[in-house]
Order: structure tokens, then C-alpha cells, then sequence
């Protein structure tokens, strides 16, 4: 049989993965014929109760044979396996040169196997394996026949004889050593006399039962052990192989992996089915090995993320098709069960000082990185790349020359994107075919998704809001266009963290769920503070904006005193401040939501309500003019909040402050 597998293989025939090619399994008339020859080994081993000595060599000896089978097979397939090129790109910088002439060890040979050869080797030994033990299970069902099982047969009488004139041997022969020893250091013909005094003195039918049973069961305990210790001694070698490839398995793309891993599942329980016994070693060392495959991947993933998140320019891209069918066709089955009430049950301040806790100085966004204005003071005086103020305009002639970037979906909802985020969500995805795939570390690789969540988040933090791009990325200045962009890919992070939660939550088992549940929720928050964050940034940009513009005020109104304004229009101080407002109004109009936008404006409302209205009741107007300046600039500057986007349900729309500033001091000049 081995020779018939190994000659087929090598003739590059097709192998069926479970071996079904080459079962070696017996029709009921070999299984008659192979018994019938058997049965009188038995009966004579039985009378002299040698039966369990000889079942102990057999299984040495069956052992032995596996072992040299396993290692024949694997030295003649990788003379034709080791000359096979590649279909895999891996390998060819991982394998192990024969620089001896031909004479390099086993080991380096199966290192130097490409993964689809040496699953194509394992498939072998598998078949192998199969034949010999499916043959040695077959000779254990026969002993087990022969001992339990011959109720009818005509040889039953001639067993039971055999079964309990072999017992009295072993008694006996055990009394006259004074001590327990093997059955195989008996010599009955010499003491058949004696051991039929025994019985003719003792007549204890009772006694003669119990020896029969306890003979019996050494014997079928020795049956079982010879197969079992067969299956040890593959499952062995099986892990020899793998361990031999170890450190080239973490290294392997996913299917790669998997084709291994999937063929030893298989190995395993096909020989665990007719061992009888779990094969812990083995598991052991595909479990050791799938859980280096996660923790390679991890590192490489979180390696990669991070050069990439370094290299952002946080602009806006066309989102591919690819990515698109990704997000559908993982997040198709939308759960109805919202996880929002669960993220915001999590501790607020607790999460927000996770978020932050490893971001530079927030001061650093200042006045300046707003940037909406050719006229605003740029403050920073950090240096740039020498290709930044190109791929600034290149990205600006794009936008110009396009009417809408494409845009990643969910759940309804569309959101721009970055090319980090992208990458980020082409990780997930591969996190959650490993997670499909390797259902045995689901933990783990729960683990691994929350630790590259925390990583995006933190050092996205660190980047746009702690402005880390400006000296990593070589950006001028972090603009309110950035703010907006990194706030829809957090805010898109946000939403798929539910969605991912349940699909990997599926896999891992109730004992780690509570835990795990809480590690993701508590992520899940982080993102959520991590945006509304950024919400308030661009709020405080706004209102340092409009600080700057109200310091010039009083000498706007002094000069005015003194000079005759012929001018009927809003001062330039008014104008400035309006344009900046409504710049900010279309770049956030463009990028964010509805409801973010709204939120936002909401706030800078009641900003500019207290602030203007404070300013211009702490000046001293004198003249009538600068009465009537000062009147045109409020009006102008509340017409520019009644356009505002907000959520106000006031009649006219975000009435505040500065209305009732124009009510109670601008009367005559309202009247006019």
C-alpha cells in the first residue's frame, strides 16, 4: 500500500485530500477470510497465555513500522517535490539553498518545500497513515471479535476454553514467581498438570471467572493500546514535519496557512476516530502554530498601518469598487440591534482621556490651521517636504476638475474617504477571514482587532488633531478640510464597530464573550469621543477666528469717531469674519453629515451671539456714524448667522444674544 500511494504520487496522480483513493478498508469477504486466518493465532496465544506479551510487540513493532513508513514516504517524495518550481511568490526568499552537493539534511529539504508542495506531501503521509492504521484497526476489531463476540460461532466453546485455561496459567505462573510478571515468561506445557490441580482443589467457579475477566481485559486493554500507540507515534511525526517549518508557516498568506491547517484538522480526526484517544501533542502544535500565524500577521498589519497612517496626506480619494463590495458583502446581514446605546453607556471621561492621553499639545492646532482665508496669519513656521505645495495643488486641480468623489457606504449612509481608512477597513475584513477560518483563536483574534482600533485611533489623534502630520507627513498646516475627512473615517470606524463585534462574536466561545464585549465597547466609545473631539476643534478654530477679527474692533470704532465714514457698506472687519464663516460652512457642507454640520454650526451660533455681542457693548461709540457703522456690521453679521446650518426651531432661525444687543441699543438707526 505504501509503495502503491507513493509510486501513484509521484506519477503526479490526483490525491484526494481525506485519502479516499487508497482506503484501505476491507469488504466483508476479506474481513471473513481475515479472520477466519487469525482466529486459530489467537486460540493457541490464548491457551498459553501469551496473547497480551505478543499484542505488546505488536505494537512496537506496528509503531516502528509507521515511523519508517512516514520517513520512507517523505525521503522519496522530495526527491520529485524539491525539483517542483514554485507557483508562490513566498518562497523564493525563504528557502534553504542545497550547498552540499545534494546531501542537505531532511529538515532543510522540507524548509525548502513551497507551501503547495508540502501540503501535497502531507497529503501523502495522510493516505499512508490511513492504510496502516485502518489495517491495524481491522486487526484489533478481529481480537475484539474473537474475545466478545463469538456467541454462535463454532469456535466459541474452543475460545472460552482457550480464555480461561490461559487465566489459570497466568495465575499460576504469577503464584510460583511470587510476584506480578509478564504472561510471556510463562511455560504452560510444563505446568498444565498443576494448573489443572488448581482447578480441581479450588472448584471455586466464582475464583476461575474472575481470572477469565481480568485476563480478558489486559488483553483487550494491550488491543487497544497497540493502535492507539500507532496514532501517537503518526500524530508524532505529523508534528515533527510542522515543527520542522515553523517559523516559514507565521510568514504564509491566509489560504496558504489554511491549506496546512485545514489537512491537519483533517489528519487528526481521522486518526483520532480509530486511535480511540485525543491527540494532544498534535494540537498542541497546529494550535501553537495557527496562534504564531495570527500574532505574524498582527505585527506585519500594525507595522504596515503605521508607515502608511505616517505617510497620509488626509485628502479626500475616490473610493475603489473594491473596498465597496468589501464593506457589502461583509456587513449585508445588518443586525436591527443598534450598538450606540451600549457605546455610550461606557464612562465618558475615562474614554476621552484614553483617547488623547498619547497626542501632542491640542494648542498646537491653532488659528492658523484653519486655513480657509489666503489673508490668514500663519503662525507655524514648521517646514515643509519639497514635493508637499505639488501634491497640494495636484490635489486641488483634482477636486477642481471632478463633481463628486466617490464615496464608501453603509447602512444608507455615505461617507468620505482617506486613504488610510481604506486600508484600515481592507485589515478588518482580513481579521475576520481569519477569524472564519481559525475558529479555535477567535479570541485572540478579537485581541488582535481591538489593539489595531486602539492604534488607528490613538495615532490618527496624534496626527490630525495633535497635528503629528505636520512634521511626520510634511503638511503645512492641518485645515478645517482635514478636520472634516478624519472625522468621517472615525466616524465610519465608529459605525462598523457594532457590526464587526457581532460577526466576530459569533466564533468566540460564551466564556470569553464578557470580557471581550467590554474591551470592544470601550473602543467603540473612544472613537465616538475621538470624534466629537474633532467636532469641537473645528468649533474652536471658528471662535480663535472670530477673536482674532474682534481685537481690531476698537480701533475700528476710535477711527471712526474721529473720521467721517462715507462708506455704506459693512466694514472690512464684518466682511472678514462672514467670509470665514461661510468658507468653513461649504467645507464642512461638503464632507460632513447633516446632523454633524448642524451640531457643529449650533455651537458657533451661540459663540458668535455672546462674543460679538459683548465686543460691541464694551465700545465707546460716539458719533452718529460710527452708530450707524456699527449697526451695518451687526446686521450684516446676523444675517450671516441666520444662514448658518443649524437645528434652531427659533422664528427668525438661531435668534440669540446679538439680536437682542441690536433690539436694545440700535432703535433709532432700525427705524432709519
Amino acid at each position: 500500500m505504501d509503495a502503491a500511494i507513493t509510486s501513484k504520487f509521484k506519477a503526479r496522480a490526483t490525491i484526494a485530500i481525506n485519502g479516499e483513493g487508497h482506503e484501505a478498508k476491507l469488504d466483508e469477504e476479506e474481513t471473513s477470510n481475515f479472520r477466519d486466518r487469525l482466529l486459530p493465532f489467537v486460540i493457541g496465544l490464548l491457551r498459553t497465555a501469551k496473547l497480551p506479551a505478543v499484542l505488546r510487540i505488536y505494537r512496537d513493532t506496528l509503531t516502528a513500522d509507521m515511523k519508517t513508513a512516514i520517513k520512507t514516504a517523505v525521503e522519496e517524495l522530495l526527491r520529485v517535490l524539491v525539483a517542483q518550481p514554485s507557483d508562490s511568490d513566498f518562497i523564493a526568499g525563504e528557502r534553504v539553498a542545497d550547498t552540499d552537493g545534494g546531501s542537505s539534511s531532511l529538515a532543510s529539504r522540507l524548509r525548502s518545500l513551497a507551501p503547495e508542495s508540502f501540503v501535497q506531501l502531507l497529503k501523502a503521509i495522510f493516505m499512508i497513515v490511513q492504510a496502516h492504521l485502518v489495517q491495524a484497526s481491522e486487526v484489533k476489531k478481529t481480537i475484539e471479535w474473537i474475545i466478545c463476540h463469538l456467541d454462535d460461532h463454532y469456535a466459541a466453546d474452543s475460545v472460552a476454553a482457550a480464555i480461561a485455561l490461559g487465566a489459570a496459567a497466568a495465575e499460576t505462573a504469577s503464584e510460583s514467581d511470587g510476584q506480578i510478571t509478564t504472561f510471556s515468561q510463562f511455560s504452560p506445557p510444563s505446568n498444565f498438570s498443576r494448573v489443572f490441580s488448581i482447578q480441581e482443589k479450588g472448584n471455586d467457579a466464582t475464583t476461575m471467572s474472575n481470572l477469565s475477566r481480568n485476563f480478558r481485559a489486559d488483553i483487550l486493554r494491550e488491543n487497544t493500546e497497540a493502535v492507539f500507540a500507532a496514532c501517537d507515534a503518526a500524530h508524532g511525526r505529523w508534528a515533527k514535519i510542522l515543527g520542522v517549518r515553523a517559523p516559514l508557516h507565521s510568514k504564509l498568506r491566509l489560504q496558504e496557512f489554511l491549506n496546512i491547517y485545514n489537512i491537519t484538522q483533517e489528519f487528526i480526526t481521522a486518526t483520532e476516530k480509530i486511535g480511540g484517544r485525543l491527540g494532544y501533542s498534535i494540537r498542541g502544535t497546529i494550535q501553537s502554530q495557527a496562534k504564531a500565524f495570527v500574532d505574524f500577521q498582527h505585527e506585519s498589519r500594525m507595522a504596515k498601518l503605521k508607515a502608511i497612517l505616517d505617510q497620509e496626506n488626509w485628502a479626500e480619494i475616490d473610493v475603489p469598487d473594491e473596498f465597496q463590495t468589501i464593506v457589502t458583502s461583509l456587513f449585508s446581514s445588518k443586525s436591527e440591534t443598534s450598538g450606540h446605546a451600549d457605546d455610550d453607556s461606557a464612562d465618558t471621561a475615562t474614554s476621552k482621556t484614553e483617547v488623547v492621553r498619547n497626542c501632542s499639545d491640542p494648542s498646537m492646532v491653532d488659528a492658523g490651521l484653519l486655513n480657509i482665508s489666503h489673508n490668514t496669519e500663519q503662525t507655524d513656521s514648521t517646514k515643509t517636504h519639497p514635493d508637499n505645495t505639488a501634491q497640494s495643488n495636484d490635489t486641488k486641480s483634482r477636486e477642481r476638475g471632478r463633481s463628486s468623489p466617490r464615496m464608501l457606504s453603509f447602512g444608507g449612509v455615505a461617507y468620505h474617504m482617506v486613504n488610510c481608512g481604506l486600508i484600515l477597513v481592507k485589515m478588518l475584513s482580513e481579521y475576520i477571514d481569519m477569524n472564519n477560518s481559525l475558529t479555535g483563536l477567535s479570541s485572540e483574534v478579537v485581541h488582535r482587532v481591538v489593539d489595531i482600533l486602539k492604534f488607528f485611533n490613538t495615532r490618527t489623534c496624534q496626527l490630525v488633531l495633535g497635528a503629528g502630520a505636520m512634521q511626520v507627513s510634511g503638511l503645512k498646516s492641518i485645515t478645517s478640510k482635514h478636520l472634516a475627512l478624519t472625522s468621517q473615517v472615525i466616524g465610519f470606524t465608529y459605525t462598523i464597530i457594532p457590526e464587526i463585534k457581532r460577526i466576530l462574536f459569533l466564533r468566540v466561545p460564551e466564556t470569553h464573550k464578557g470580557l471581550l464585549m467590554l474591551e470592544v465597547d470601550r473602543v467603540a466609545q473612544d472613537y465616538k469621543v475621538h470624534r466629537d473631539e474633532i467636532h469641537s476643534k473645528l468649533v474652536q478654530i471658528m471662535r480663535e477666528r472670530l477673536l482674532v477679527h474682534l481685537r481690531s474692533l476698537p480701533q475700528i470704532v476710535e477711527s471712526l469717531n474721529r473720521q467721517e465714514d462715507t462708506d455704506s457698506q459693512p466694514s472690512q472687519f464684518a466682511r472678514s469674519i462672514t467670509k470665514e464663516v461661510g468658507l468653513l460652512q461649504r467645507v464642512l457642507c461638503r464632507t460632513l453629515h447633516e446632523v454633524d454640520v448642524q451640531a457643529i454650526f449650533r455651537q458657533v451660533v451661540i459663540i458668535f451671539h455672546s462674543q460679538i455681542s459683548e465686543a460691541f457693548s464694551r465700545l465707546d461709540i460716539s458719533s452718529q456714524q460710527a452708530r450707524q457703522r456699527a449697526y451695518r456690521d451687526v446686521q450684516h453679521l446676523l444675517g450671516c448667522i441666520r444662514s448658518l446650518p443649524s437645528d434652531s426651531k427659533s422664528n427668525p432661525p438661531n435668534w440669540g444674544q446679538l439680536d437682542e444687543f441690536l433690539e436694545q441699543n440700535f432703535d433709532a438707526e432700525a427705524s432709519q
